[in-house]
């Protein structure tokens, strides 16, 4: 392995890549009901009832007279969908004879399961459905270059969805509309036979009207709030419609640029690049995150941070002239920030006396060399969820608990200008779409940093994953993306901004504010697996931006001109290599709307 990857980034990619072949084990059993799903055996001789990128009907059927034949090709994996109503809190197994190699069933932003089979064989996996959940998304598909798979008798066996008698629709997601520092209004279309509306955050009651509009007001500034709104009548309440999320106006400004290059710099090691003196570091980069601050033991919360040693680091400045030059930097408007965690840096809160001694050693830190703020590179199996804690905006696991107590303390100790980042691997972040680890039956570290985010959101000036060292991972148009081009990017921060429903828990992650979203990259080949070069970030930009070039994907979340920039690891390594990274992206970022 490159010393580069051993000594800076976990790779999760073995994880990812177990987790999307085999898939996770749910549990059995299933409600008895009948098959909802609309031309399950194909046997109208066409695709009725499905969507799909690359199939037809063949005879190669198992039973009856037609089948599902997909076409996987090298840059689609001939994926077949249907959505059908499901009742909440409600447990479904959904079922296909398939053939070929290999052959994946799944429900969206749930469990699924894969086989390689010359015959046909029976794929199955159960599931809960949310406690607001309505619709629930069957699928198939082959995988990448691996030619025609088959399907036939597809069931999704369950009670069917929709309102009982007399009671009106669920509403469709609400727009927000005009917000201010302390309300953010709603609107939605009418239901037929509604006489009222009810609009809620989480389970309070935030407005009652009999209009299709709202304001709901009495919020903090700089606040994100999520939102549902349900239909009523004399018969009864619907279910909800699905999330909106907006922020109040007043956010402090961070004093940081519109668009800013974000980079590592090696300051406790060399890493087999040199070892680059702070004073050394150009003007080009907006903040620094100085790699690592580490503890001294994976549960002690006791974080330490020194200067590389000398004999690894002969060039090394004095702790004087470091901190001189930090503040150089800090004159001309540059944030520099102690980084905890990297590859090698576990860090487990698993008590609350954990939990207080990093916030004071981290503090110590800070302090010690006048730092502007903190950001969080937990990797490994520093984060993770126990069995049962599905609900991200409640957590209950200890790591989970601890580290956002800790980042709050630390945030009310330093005030509206202390600056918060982290660097998450897609692993804990967008891998939460189709797997959460608390659901139980994979591995329970996916997803495990969007608790975390979301408890910090009105706090966090900036979140750069890692879009590098991963496997494929599914985006929003449930189609697997690939690191290394301009695709992955665009792809996976716009699961940030749009946010994205969590597995299978029924819970929506909300999208993030546009200026405290970047991404990473390698700055350099040896820096990292998934460099991607120039021309490619450049367009990643300019879709993610201004919504142009965007290689036929369409973003969910819209264009998002105040993307805040560019993370790469490191700085030091665009050193070894000319500074291509920072001499390609600085002028490229300023150029930006």
């Amino acid at each position: 392995m490159n010393h580069v990857l051993v000594r800076r980034r976990g790779i999760a990619v073995a994880a990812v890549l177990a987790l999307t072949a085999g898939g996770l084990a749910a549990a059995t059993g299933s409600a008895n009901a009948a098959n909802l799903l609309v031309n399950p055996g194909f046997e109208a001789g066409n695709l009725t009832g499905w969507s799909c990128t690359s199939a037809s009907v063949a005879t190669a059927a198992r039973t009856g007279s037609h089948a599902l034949a997909g076409n996987a090709t090298a840059s689609d994996n001939a994926r077949c969908t249907q959505t059908v109503s499901v009742v909440p809190n409600t447990t479904y197994e959904v079922s296909a004879w398939v053939r070929g190699n290999p052959v994946y069933l799944g429900v969206t932003g749930g469990p699924s399961t894969w086989t390689g089979a010359t015959a046909y064989t029976r794929l199955s996996v159960s599931f809960t459905t949310g406690a607001n959940q309505t619709t629930a998304q069957l699928y198939l598909h082959g995988w990448y270059g691996s030619g025609t798979y088959y399907a036939d008798d597809v069931s999704f066996d369950g009670p069917g969805g929709g309102p009982e008698p007399g009671v009106p629709a669920a509403p469709a997601r609400p727009t927000t509309g005009a917000v201010t520092g302390d309300s953010i209004a709603l609107s939605w279309p009418a239901v037929t036979d509604a006489t009222g509306y009810r609009v809620y955050e989480g389970t309070t009651l935030r407005a009652t009207t009999s209009g299709t509009s709202a304001t709901v007001t009495g919020l903090g500034s700089c606040e994100t709030h999520t939102f549902t709104v349900t239909a009523y009548n004399a018969n009864g309440e619907s279910a909800r419609s699905p999330e909106a999320s907006a922020t109040t106006t007043g956010c402090v400004d961070s004093g940081l640029p519109r668009h800013a290059l974000i980079g590592y710099l090696h300051t406790s090691f060399a890493n087999g690049s040199g070892y680059v003196r702070m004073a050394d570091v150009p003007d080009a980069w907006d903040i620094i995150n100085l790699a690592f601050g580490e503890p001294t033991s994976v549960t002690s919360g006791d974080i330490r941070f020194s200067l590389c040693p000398v004999a690894e680091c002969p060039n090394v400045e004095s702790e004087a002239e470091f901190i001189a030059a930090v503040r150089a930097k800090q004159a001309k408007g540059k944030k520099v920030l102690i980084s905890i965690g990297g590859q090698n840096g576990q860090v487990q809160l698993t008590t609350t006396a954990a939990r207080d001694r990093f916030v004071s050693s981290v503090s110590a830190i800070i302090d010690r060399y006048g730092l502007d703020g903190l950001d969080i590179d937990f990797e490994g199996h520093s984060l993770y969820l126990n069995r049962g804690d599905t609900d991200f905006r409640n957590p209950t696991t200890p790591v989970i608990v601890n580290l956002i107590s800790a980042l709050k303390s630390l945030k009310a100790r330093y005030g509206s200008r202390f600056i918060l980042t982290m660097a998450p691997e897609t692993f804990f972040v967008q891998v939460g779409y189709q797997f959460y680890g608390g659901a139980g039956g994979g591995d329970n570290r996916t997803g495990s940093y969007l608790p975390v985010i979301h408890a910090m959101r009105d706090a966090l000036t900036v979140l750069h994953v890692q879009d590098y060292n991963s496997g494929p991972v599914m985006g929003l148009d449930n189609q697997y993306h690939t690191m290394g081009g301009a695709d992955f990017h665009i792809a996976m921060t716009d699961m940030v901004k749009a946010g994205f429903t969590v597995a299978s828990t029924g819970h929506r992650f909300p999208g993030l504010r546009e200026d405290q979203i970047a991404f990473g990259v390698p700055a350099a080949v040896s820096a990292g697996n998934g460099h991607t070069a120039p021309a490619a970030v450049h367009q990643a930009l300019n879709c993610l931006a201004r919504n142009q070039n965007c290689g036929g994907y369409t973003l969910r979340g819209g264009a998002s001109p105040a993307i805040r920039g560019l993370m790469t690891w490191s700085i030091n390594w665009d050193r070894y290599y000319g500074w291509e990274f920072q001499n390609s992206h600085e002028p490229f970022l300023n150029a930006l709307p």
